[in-house]
């Protein structure tokens, strides 16, 4: 019963962002088309589809069943440079776009989030078919987000202000926030929809223009978000989306030098790569990486709730999630009450066909990333902990993992410190609160953190003690689009949402005029 009321929660959040959805709609049984028809498979540049320049394609897989579902244009160096181009024509000094007032930019953002909404069950059936999430949960939770997200952005242009600075002097002084050129912005294949949504929102807010690439397993929403775009008024090449993989097309993103800002969510792998390409030509960055984030149990905690929530932080989205709370620190006085409780909850969790509304889980998005998941569960067995349930395949169709609990977890062990990525759930005894927050702080990430406790000034004390970008008190993965998001050490530089994210689309400029008499 707990479950059902908890995951009640998370769809009604999901929904309540939009502001236009009651609750009771979050409970409401949605059927989705199990074939969405795929309208889009072309780049999106300056405003129109067109072929890659070699006309080269890659197959885009249905990870469900491992089907091919569609062939996409393969972006080369020279559809990045048209895309780029075309997102530096639109930026150009007195373009429609630089001349369009702060309100009206706000209003295009306001459209798109409408024509989201309106397409709302086509694109949570889409999601479903190339990522493999539930559609219960692209339907009630990204797709409501998405919008969300687009709406508190929408309300900014005209909301960022310069100042008048008290200089000395006969002289006046002044700031202005002018956006930062054209951006690259790079999207991972974990939640294809929200991210874009991220990436678009602050880019075009703050008056840049952008070139967006989609991952290659999962560009097919963002080709009809690019259609969309397109239906609300935005001008040719401000927002062009191209899609490619990694090491060329986003490579050449990366190096292209009139690309100013280069925006990506993915491992920190491949962050560090991008951040050492952008420092030769001192790009601005803004990267959302990995994490291995501690979820901290107290022993007086609500354990109902904690051990509900502790589940739904590690196995949300099949665990893959960057801020998953992948390392559960359990207090020893209910740690092994906690270890069965979570067993049991894992025994029941429904894995298959994800547009089967009783799923909780659908498969990981391709073979090479069930494989990762699959080799670093062996570890664990060979290391000494204890597996409870799953560490699996399951079935012979699609890249289905089984949940898997393990216990008796060490901090030395590959499956506590490497991002697992998977539905694998790691639980660690600890005694004493200095104890588990360093701990929980030895850890290359720190991109979130969460803790499970009734007393507020140990919350507090705990909460203050974590190199974390995030900490989630007696909750998890609360994403309002109002609060910031964002990584210490090495899960990222910035942040995503809310208004600090703008402040990477931006540069200060400070204007000193001399006058003939300054007075008070």
């Amino acid at each position: 019963m707990l479950s059902k009321l908890v995951s009640r929660q998370v769809l009604n959040h999901g929904l309540r962002l939009t502001n236009r959805t009651s609750s009771t709609a979050a409970q409401q049984k949605i059927v989705g088309d199990r074939n969405p028809e795929i309208k889009h498979q072309k780049l999106f540049i300056n405003n129109e589809f067109v072929d890659a320049n070699s006309k080269s394609v890659f197959e885009v897989l249905n990870p469900a069943s491992g089907d091919v579902i569609a062939e996409v244009a393969d972006a080369s160096e020279k559809d990045v440079d048209r895309a780029v181009k075309a997102a530096k024509e639109a930026f150009r000094l007195g373009s429609e776009w630089r001349r369009m007032d702060p309100a009206a930019r706000g209003s295009l953002l306001y459209k798109l989030a409408d024509l989201i909404e309106r397409d709302r069950a086509y694109l949570a059936a889409l999601e479903t078919v190339n990522n493999g999430k539930p559609f219960k949960d692209s339907y009630n939770v990204d797709i409501p987000h998405c919008v969300a997200v687009l709406r508190y952005y929408a309300g900014w242009p005209d909301k960022m202000n310069g100042k008048v600075l008290p200089v000395g002097g006969d002289f006046f002084s002044y700031t202005r926030r002018e956006p930062i050129g054209v951006v690259g912005q790079i999207i991972p294949w974990n939640f294809p929809m929200i991210l874009l949504c991220w990436k678009i929102g602050p880019s075009v807010a703050a008056g840049c223009t952008t070139v967006i690439k989609l991952d290659e397993h999962t560009p097919l929403t963002g080709l009809y978000t690019a259609k969309l775009i397109k239906e609300a008024g935005f001008p040719p090449g401000v927002i062009n989306i191209i899609s490619g993989d990694g090491p060329h097309c986003g490579a050449s993103l990366v190096k292209h030098p009139d690309v100013h800002k280069i925006a990506f969510t993915g491992s920190t792998q491949v962050g560090k790569i991008i951040g050492a390409e952008a420092a030769k030509l001192v790009k601005r960055t803004t990267l959302e990486l990995g994490g291995k984030s501690p979820n901290i149990v107290f022993a007086d905690c609500d354990l109902d709730t904690a051990v509900e929530m502790s589940h739904f932080a590690l196995f949300f989205n099949q665990g893959q999630c960057c801020c998953a709370g992948s390392r559960t620190y359990v207090e020893e006085k209910i740690y092994d009450e906690f270890v069965q409780r979570s067993v049991e909850r894992a025994k029941t969790r429904k894995v298959g066909d994800p547009f089967d509304d009783s799923t909780e889980q659908g498969p990981q998005i391709s073979q090479e990333q069930m494989d990762k998941i699959l080799d670093l569960i062996e570890s664990g067995r060979n290391g000494g902990a204890k597996l409870h349930v799953g560490g699996k395949r399951q079935g012979d169709k699609g890249f289905f993992v089984q949940p898997t609990v393990f216990s008796d977890v060490n901090d030395d062990h590959r499956i506590a410190r490497e991002e697992i990525f998977g539905p694998v759930m790691q639980i660690l005894k600890f005694k004493t609160t200095d104890e588990v927050i360093e701990r929980a702080n030895d850890s290359d990430y720190g991109l979130a953190a969460s803790v499970f406790t009734k007393d507020l000034d140990k919350a507090i004390v705990v909460s203050n003690g974590l190199r974390a970008g995030s900490v989630w008190v007696n909750t998890y993965d609360n994403f309002d689009p109002a609060a910031p998001f964002g990584g210490f050490k090495q899960s990222g530089l910035g942040r995503e949402k809310s208004e600090y994210s703008l402040d990477s689309y931006t540069e200060t400029k400070c204007v000193t005029i001399k006058i003939s008499e300054r007075n008070s």
